[in-house]
């Protein structure tokens, strides 16, 4: 430790504390814990062995990096102005690769050649609403695939609405069907009622004319035993007035 302790003075006393350097941290070039000295003695022997009057290593100077927006690949993606590419597309100067549409929401990907670029915008209701840029065909078709997806949810509402729309429309037709068939059935059945309630009344009114029927046969047939009874003693009486004449 005093050694140690001698060492930084010396280090001090000559001016060396203005030149000192810092090395980056690199974890790959640590020392072991086994190579690190385990008593003080050792570590002032570890110090004294390394010459006190090495030149100063020169620090690299820093320096600002952009940062460009990437793809999950790694590859540059940037974000266009819309301005620009509707001028190009008014132009003529894009190429359409690839388009995907879902109700009010569309997806392209367009080839600029003039300057070997793709750009990916996606549109809502016919007018643009993001794009973005990338000058490798990889990247483009990713970055193609992830808005139509994105296209794909923003349009899902649309998809339900449809939906239940169409549901809505196919129970209201279905009670429709419902309330005739009940009301053909009421008609049915108020008919058979009435049909029921007909016949019950002829067949009363029937056994009635038959029971009036019935008692004119019985005068009649009586009338007639009598009238009968009357011409057979007509007859006998008749019978008794000849003379008996002998043979």
């Amino acid at each position: 430790m005093k050694n140690l302790l001698n060492m930084r003075r010396a280090t001090v006393s000559n001016g060396a504390a203005a030149h000192l350097h810092f090395q980056p941290h690199n974890p790959a070039q640590a020392a072991p814990l086994d190579d690190l000295p385990t008593s003080e003695s050792d570590a002032g022997a570890t110090i004294e062995a390394r010459p006190a009057s090495s030149p100063p290593r020169p620090v690299t100077p820093l320096h600002a990096v952009q940062v460009t927006p990437s793809a999950p690949n790694g590859r540059a993606v940037q974000l266009a102005d819309a301005a620009d590419v509707e001028r190009m597309s008014d132009n003529a100067e894009l190429k359409t690769f690839h388009t995907f549409r879902t109700f009010d929401y569309s997806v392209s990907l367009l080839f600029y050649p003039k300057e070997l670029k793709y750009f990916v915008a996606l549109f809502q209701e016919d007018r643009l609403w993001r794009v973005l840029s990338t000058s490798d065909i990889n990247t483009a078709k990713q970055l193609f695939h992830h808005m139509q997806d994105q296209a794909t949810r923003l349009s899902d509402g649309e998809t339900r609405r449809l939906q239940l729309e169409a549901q809505n429309e196919q129970l209201k037709r279905a009670i429709a069907e419902s309330e005739a068939h009940a009301e053909r059935l009421r008609q049915g059945l108020q008919r058979t009622t009435e049909q029921d309630q007909a016949v019950t009344s002829r067949q009363h009114q029937l056994r009635k004319e038959l029971a009036q029927l019935e008692a004119q046969r019985t005068a009649a047939q009586a009338q007639l035993n009598k009238t009968h009874r009357q011409v057979h003693q007509l007859n006998v009486a008749n019978n008794e007035a000849i003379p008996h004449i002998p043979r």
